[in-house]
Order: structure tokens, then C-alpha cells, then sequence
């Protein structure tokens, strides 16, 4: 077998989407990685990300990429109030959340907004997203993501709060109002947020 085939069936073996760590422990160094993004058998998603040319197509590379360097990471805000299509707005840029006192690692390409949540409540509210099949990234649930837009609008401007408020309240109706109240107890921040449901509700 050439070098180039071997490169290939080693590359082949990984993940569709991998870091260069990965692909050393398999035994393919940056040099071979060089070589395999000139020829076109990976592409480069972010600095030591790549992804096979063979991988299924995705709409959301960019959140494969910003997975791939910060796995502890989660998509927030209007990320993720985008990817449940509880707003119009397409953003520019991935909005992550890391939890306080975590290392984020510094991304210039994909443009990531990293917002700093609370350790303690860091986790509630996370759920998988199918970025491509098989590959999961983790994103708040539709609920969270309200109730950060709802007590971070100073951050999101209140019209696309509400926005989302309204259309989270149209899908789930009466039955996704106690999920919204408990979440946004965790948060200390029921009144508001009973006030807005009540409001949009009425």
C-alpha cells in the first residue's frame, strides 16, 4: 500500500469529526495531517479540527468544530433558541456556555461568544443535538434557553426574549408553562418570568 493509501485507511478509521490529538493517537501526525487536507481527504473545521470528506453532510460545522475544542461546553442563547427554532434570527456567531472557573479555549474561526454560567446550575437543562448522524453536540433544551433569554435580556435585547417566550408558550401551550416556572425557580427568577407567561397568555 502507498503512503497516501495508508494515510487514508488510517484516517478512515477515525471519527468523522476528530481533533489532531485524536488522529496522533492513531498514529497520524500533523504532517500527514497537512498532506490529507492538501489532497482533499479532510478538511480543517477550526484550528485542530478536522473532518473526513467522506462524512455525511451537516448544516451545523460549525458546532461540530466548537464541540470538538470545547467538549464541556454547551450551545446557549441564540444558538440554541435558533436550533429549536424558537427564533427567526440566524447567528453570527456560536453562543457557548462554560461553566465559571472552566478553561474555554480561545476560537478564532468559527466566531464564538463564550458566556460564563453559574457552576452550580450549569447542567440543568442540557440535552443532545444531532449536529450529523451519530455526532451529538450538547445545546440547553428549549425551556432553559427561554429562561436564559428571560433573565439574560439585557444580553439578547428583550424583543427576542419575548419572541421566544411567545413561541415556546404557542408549541407547549398550558403544558409547558410549570417546566418554564420550575427552571426559572432554579434561577430566582419566577416572578419575572410568571409575569411574561401571564402576560403573553393572556
Amino acid at each position: 500500500m502507498s503512503e497516501r493509501g495508508a494515510r487514508r485507511a488510517r484516517v478512515r478509521a477515525l471519527p468523522p469529526t476528530f481533533t489532531a490529538a485524536r488522529a496522533r493517537d492513531a498514529g497520524i501526525g500533523s504532517r500527514d495531517l497537512r498532506h490529507l487536507a492538501d489532497s482533499g481527504d479532510v478538511d480543517e473545521l477550526s484550528r485542530g479540527v478536522y473532518r473526513r470528506s467522506d462524512a455525511p453532510e451537516s448544516a451545523y460545522l460549525d458546532l461540530l468544530a466548537v464541540a470538538a475544542r470545547c467538549p464541556d461546553g454547551v450551545v446557549c442563547l441564540e444558538s440554541a433558541l435558533s436550533l429549536h427554532d424558537l427564533i427567526d434570527d440566524l447567528p453570527g456567531e456560536v453562543h457557548l456556555a462554560v461553566a465559571r472557573g472552566h478553561h474555554a479555549p480561545h476560537i478564532t474561526y468559527p466566531v464564538v461568544d463564550v458566556h460564563r454560567f453559574d457552576d452550580v446550575t450549569f447542567e440543568i437543562g442540557v440535552e443532545w443535538f444531532e449536529a450529523a448522524p451519530g455526532e451529538h453536540v450538547r445545546v440547553y433544551s428549549p425551556a432553559r434557553s427561554v429562561v436564559d433569554a428571560m433573565r439574560l435580556r439585557h444580553r439578547v435585547g428583550d424583543g427576542l426574549a419575548l419572541h421566544a417566550l411567545r413561541r415556546y408558550l404557542r408549541r407547549t401551550g398550558q403544558r409547558g408553562v410549570p417546566e418554564l416556572l420550575r427552571l426559572a425557580r432554579s434561577f430566582r427568577v419566577e416572578g419575572p418570568v410568571r409575569f411574561a407567561v401571564e402576560a403573553v397568555l393572556a
